[in-house]
């Protein structure tokens, strides 16, 4: 993708080590992906008066671990020196990868910034509490240049014309999706949705 840039990789890392060690742990197509989440991530803190670098970098590395092996994750959440709620156990790797993630981003990336880490943390979730970072990341997983599922138009219209009003869009969809489907909804999520998702009385 010729518009991908990234400036800072916030860790000891060069961004030409950083970019091959994120290939390196994912097929083509989800570093496209990746790609793709940099490059809208960008845009949308260049309209929300957030650092670019920042935004971009989050971005790109905010799936790192989608492909990590379960048994991996497993692993790494039954270590209790690791810190994670052992209710984790109970969920999987569409949860893990973003929570479980962070422990592979410090491990193999250097990163330590915890605003970054906290995006990675939610990007999947959501949270009833969300910075800026947070929500651009959320968003623009959802609606970057490749996702082409009915309403994702209507989703970058709405995102790009207010940062809030997209988390809530996305929210709204993901759990209609989940509940469509019959299929589990993280407890996150859905307190997510009752802060950002509903509409607001006028």
């Amino acid at each position: 993708m010729t518009d991908f840039l990234l400036s800072k990789t916030f860790s000891n890392l060069t961004v030409d080590e950083l970019v091959n060690k994120v290939q390196v742990n994912m097929d083509e197509a989800r570093f496209r992906h990746c790609q793709g989440v940099s490059i809208t991530a960008r845009k949308l803190a260049k309209l929300n008066n957030y650092d670019e670098d920042k935004a971009a970098l989050a971005g790109f590395i905010h799936d790192y671990a989608k492909q990590v092996a379960n048994e991996e994750f497993i692993r790494v959440i039954k270590d209790k020196s690791n810190g994670f709620d052992q209710d984790l156990l109970n969920w999987n790797r569409a949860i893990w990868h973003g929570i479980v993630g962070t422990y592979f981003i410090k491990r193999d990336l250097g990163i330590t910034d915890s605003e970054i880490l906290t995006a990675i943390r939610r990007h999947t979730t959501g949270d009833v509490e969300m910075t800026t970072l947070d929500k651009i990341v959320f968003v623009a997983d959802y609606i970057e240049p490749g996702r082409s599922f009915s309403g994702v138009d209507e989703a970058r219209e709405v995102t790009f014309a207010n940062l809030d009003d997209g988390v809530g869009y996305e929210l709204a969809h993901t759990l209609q999706f989940l509940a469509n489907n019959r299929q589990k909804i993280y407890p996150k999520t859905l307190a997510a949705y009752n802060v950002w998702g509903i509409k607001k009385e006028k």
